[in-house]
């Protein structure tokens, strides 16, 4: 491996996609620090010691990096962008323009883009409407001083000019690591984010009841977390494709045998935050209601984080979502049609709707082992650390299926540069 880090910075245009990539990152790292105006850094920093924050908020403060707690001109972070990638993904299934768009190659990519684009202002308008509607009520659970001194509407709109400014920049930086970098940049952004928690969160493990020995356990449960999802995200399915021949002038091409990768997990880590974010929305509701009103008892007492109601539905949820974004995001038709057009065939199966229904059961069950193991994976740390009552929403096994599966595909990508060039790569 030390080989390949060394060749890798020896070959002129893959060092430079590097340094460009770590240049953003530092980048987005100062930009978690810049507060937005009229916030008081002094006041945001009592306010972080003196209390805490829901499930909800503390997801939200991972995947920025700690910015959406300091009130920083990034504190919505990466995650407009995501929620807007994702929604014009569903589209697709909704809106039939979208499918059109999606199936025009380049062209339609490109609208596709500018939708999300589009979108991703429009959120983070929404969402750092209600950060800033919150700093001074909600959205610490208790604090004695105003993170926002002197809050008028005009204060108000220039923090949301400001966190909106900053969102669009992110998606910006984001598109200017994959265009010139190395990685997806959403991905290697939200990776950054994750990394730059990590210290904090151990120091307050080691701060907790358990001190070193809880840190231990955290440590020795990432490590072994970490060894399942790399042996689950290389795993695949593959299924045997055969090319007829085919003659043009005087030339044969075809007669080739393939296979076609189909991974236990085509959805990521996608059905845990969609399952995350559905459940943390009654808790964030009932945190603007009145304490002793009925509805609100019943959130806290029945859909807190911890509550076996609260995770037999987090299980359930993310097992629907798995099934529901794989169904769109692999379409088994689609891929039948191409088989057909290029010659292509599975042995056995007939070539059209045959192949599509043979494409779709195989896929339906890698699904169900797909999303048993996303379930395990998310709650077996949420339901460990919850006893023993040291952290948090914010570290678990969303975080960790996020670094791992950023980590692997970054170091892929990495790896097929440098084969390019005959070097031997990391996974060798």
């Amino acid at each position: 491996m030390i080989k390949a880090f060394a060749a890798a910075f020896r070959t002129p245009d893959l060092r430079r996609k590097l340094l460009f990539t770590m240049f953003i990152m530092v980048i987005y790292r100062l930009g978690t620090f810049i507060p937005a105006p009229f916030v008081s850094i002094k006041n945001v920093n009592e306010c972080m010691t003196q209390s805490g924050t829901g499930d909800f908020l503390s997801m939200i403060n991972m995947f920025s990096g700690g910015a959406m707690l300091q009130l920083s001109v990034f504190s919505l972070g990466i995650m407009p962008y995501i929620t807007a990638s994702i929604i014009i993904q569903l589209m697709r299934v909704v809106i039939p323009r979208f499918e059109e768009l999606h199936k025009e190659g380049q062209t339609g990519n490109a609208k596709l883009t500018e939708y999300t684009r589009y979108l991703t202002i429009g959120l983070g308008v929404l969402q750092s409407s209600v950060v800033v509607s919150v700093a001074n009520t909600n959205l610490f659970t208790t604090c004695s001083v105003d993170p926002i001194p002197d809050a008028n509407p005009l204060v108000y709109v220039l923090a949301i000019l400001a966190m909106t400014a900053g969102t669009g920049l992110i998606m910006w930086l984001a598109e200017l690591i994959t265009e010139n970098g190395v990685g997806n940049g959403m991905s290697i952004l939200i990776f950054t984010g994750i990394c730059a928690n990590f210290p904090s969160m151990l120091a307050n493990v080691v701060k907790s009841n358990g001190g070193f020995g809880n840190a231990i356990l955290v440590i020795a449960m990432f490590l072994l977390i970490t060894v399942v999802v790399v042996f689950v995200e290389q795993s695949q399915r593959r299924i045997p494709v055969q090319y007829a021949k085919r003659v043009v002038g005087r030339r044969t091409f075809g007669g080739s045998t393939t296979y076609l990768p189909i991974k236990i997990n085509m959805a990521n880590v996608i059905p845990v935050i969609f399952a995350s974010s559905i459940l943390m929305i009654p808790g964030m509701a009932a945190s603007f209601g009145d304490a002793e009103s009925g509805w609100v008892t019943f959130i806290n007492r029945y859909l807190s984080s911890g509550s076996a109601a609260y995770l037999t539905l987090y299980a359930l949820l993310i097992i629907f979502f798995a099934f529901f974004y794989t169904s769109i995001t692999f379409d088994t038709e689609e891929v039948a049609d191409n088989m057909k057009r290029y010659g292509g065939f599975i042995p056995g199966i007939r070539a059209g709707k045959p192949t599509a229904d043979y494409l779709r059961y195989v896929s339906n069950r890698i699904t169900w082992v797909g999303a048993f193991y996303l379930a395990v994976v998310a709650l077996v740390p949420t339901i460990m650390f919850s006893r023993m009552g040291i952290m948090g929403g914010s570290f678990g096994g969303t975080s960790i299926m996020i670094l791992v599966g950023v980590g692997l595909q970054t170091v892929k990508d990495i790896d097929a540069q440098l084969q390019q060039r005959h070097y031997d790569g990391f996974l060798r």
